[in-house]
Formats: structure tokens, C-alpha cells, sequence
């Protein structure tokens, strides 16, 4: 598996990351614990040294089973990610020092890590930046050598600018980064090089729909988050646009949609790991056999044939 530096951390991180919402069963449905094990076990034999989860993630159950999967293995990362209350109902988004302070400690109880990797704030808001206080309490943390690295998990180009505007900038940002949405991307690479911050891109499959697999009439039971993410309508025009991915597919010699999908976020310059969301040993071994395993990804050439297509289909 091959590695890149995680920004300004210095950490050499596998450029494929095991994602974890999926697997604790709060996105599409229950997933078994010998699945839950099969995968991290999987990743880790593939040289995956990189995993991403969250202390609200089965309720803190995914740090847990890191925590217990990780142990004793050599040269592993965990992105962990604090600013969700469980415990008010409903639930709500806190980025109060002192609040942060009390999910940090459960994360490292969790994690079995007396200096966690990177910690990042969960979909904070502008207003959460802006204030700055939690910006300056995660760099106190890498000051005081608790933490190596913190950064932010932002669901708009508005808080990754507000992040940037700040005296501590973040080592790391999250953000969603795919074929249909790289645009944000795009207009704040420049600023992220400048500065040397790693993105981990999220959803680079868009949740599932990318891996070209879906029928044109496609549904979701209810307790999988998609059946509310789309309507019927909007599901159906995206999978119409998927005809944009077929020329990297078929014109240069992709072995499949998902492999082209995940090669269009790999080689983007500031991307440090891509991270995918398989919930059974199956799929993540279609992901890591099929996808590019070296430069170049894409060729200028396909990149240019994506264009078009995605101009023509009004992506």
C-alpha cells in the first residue's frame, strides 16, 4: 500500500483509509461484529495503517473496537473526530472547551491511546470557528504533546475559509471529494498547499452511488440514511450522470467505475488518504485490488475527457 505524509503531522499514512460510519451500522443498516472485525483485520493485512472514525459512531462503540482491533499493531493511525453530544436530547453539536475536554479523555479511553493521532472537530459550524476557542485548545494539545495533529471536518468550503483565517491552521481537513463534488476542493487547493494541509477525502464514492452498481429505480429501507439523502427523482438524474464516469472506465483501462472513482480523488494533489467505507471484507478487497496503485491515477488526457462529459451532463 502506498503512503503519503499526512501534511505538516510528518505521519506516513496508507493513501486508502478504512472509514468506519459504515460499519458501525448508523449509516446503512446493522453490520455483524465478526463483520466489523473481518474488515479492520482485512485492511490492516493490506497495509492500511489508517483509520477514521468518530466518538458518535455506534455511540462510541467504533473507538472501541479500534481500540481493541489496533492493539499491539505497529506504525497505525486513528482520525478520530469530538464536537456531538449524545448525552441531550436530542442530540447537539458542542465545541465549548470544556466540553471538548471531557470527549477528548472518552476518545483516548476508547482508542487505548495515550497520545491520539489527529482529533478533528465535527462539522462545526462558521459561527464555532470563527470564536476560535476551540481552534486554540487542539493546538494546546499538540503544544503540550497529547495529540499529533487536529484539523477539521467541514461541510463547506465557508468553515475550511474560516479555519484558514486563523493564527493556528489546521493540519488536516476533511471534506466530501468525489467525481460529483470536487468544486470546493478545487477553489481551496491552492490556499491548503500554501499552508501544507492534508485533506482526507470522505465520501469518495458518494455513498455507493459512484461504484456505478445501482439500477435506475433504486430505494432504500428506512434505516439507511440514503433513503433520505435523495429523492426518487434526484437519484435517478444521478445515476443518468454516471455516464460521465464511463470514459475513464472504458477509455483508459479502468477495471470498474469504483477503481476510476477512487483514482479521480487520488490524484488530486493535496489529497493524503482516501477514505472508503466498505461494510464486509468483500467489498474492500474489490476496492484496494482494483484501484491504481501508483502515479499517475488519471492521465491529463482523462482528465479532460471527464470534463467534457461532466460539462455536457450538467454535473
Amino acid at each position: 500500500m502506498r503512503q503519503r505524509v499526512l501534511g505538516r503531522s510528518g505521519l506516513n499514512v496508507s493513501e486508502l483509509a478504512l472509514g468506519t460510519w459504515g460499519l458501525s451500522g448508523d449509516a446503512y443498516g446493522p453490520v455483524t461484529e465478526s463483520d466489523q472485525d473481518e474488515v479492520i483485520e482485512r485492511a490492516l493485512d493490506y497495509g492500511i495503517n489508517l483509520f477514521e472514525t468518530a466518538d458518535v459512531y455506534g455511540a462510541g462503540k467504533m473507538e472501541t473496537k479500534l481500540g481493541e482491533r489496533l492493539a499491539g499493531t505497529e506504525d497505525t493511525y486513528v482520525v478520530t473526530k469530538i464536537g456531538t453530544d449524545l448525552q441531550t436530547k436530542p442530540k447537539r453539536k458542542r465545541f465549548d472547551v470544556e466540553y471538548l475536554k471531557t470527549a477528548l479523555e472518552r476518545s483516548r479511553e476508547r482508542l487505548k491511546r495515550d497520545k491520539l493521532d489527529v482529533v478533528l472537530l465535527h462539522n462545526p459550524s462558521v459561527a464555532a470557528i470563527a470564536n476560535g476557542e476551540a481552534i486554540e485548545w487542539l493546538q494546546s494539545q499538540v503544544d503540550d504533546g497529547h495529540l499529533r495533529a487536529w484539523g477539521i471536518s467541514a461541510g463547506s468550503k465557508e468553515v475550511v475559509g474560516a479555519a484558514l483565517s486563523k493564527p493556528f491552521v489546521p493540519y488536516v481537513i476533511e471534506l466530501v471529494l468525489n467525481v460529483f463534488s470536487a468544486s470546493d476542493y478545487d477553489l481551496m487547493e491552492r490556499d491548503l498547499t500554501e499552508r501544507n494541509i492534508a485533506v482526507l477525502a470522505r465520501s469518495v464514492l458518494a455513498h455507493g452511488l459512484l461504484a456505478g452498481m445501482w439500477p435506475s429505480d433504486k430505494t432504500f429501507p428506512p434505516e439507511d440514511h440514503r433513503s433520505k439523502r435523495w429523492t426518487a427523482d434526484q437519484l435517478r438524474r444521478r445515476i443518468h450522470q454516471l455516464k460521465a464516469l464511463r470514459v475513464l472506465n472504458t477509455g483508459n483501462s479502468m477495471p470498474s467505475m469504483r477503481a476510476a472513482a477512487v483514482a479521480f480523488v487520488l490524484q488530486k494533489e493535496r489529497v493524503a488518504s482516501a477514505v472508503l467505507g466498505p461494510r464486509n471484507a468483500l467489498a474492500l478487497d474489490q476496492l484496494v485490488r482494483e484501484t491504481p496503485k501508483e502515479p499517475p491515477y488519471l492521465d491529463e488526457r482523462a482528465r479532460q475527457q471527464l470534463q467534457v462529459q461532466l460539462t455536457r451532463l450538467a454535473v
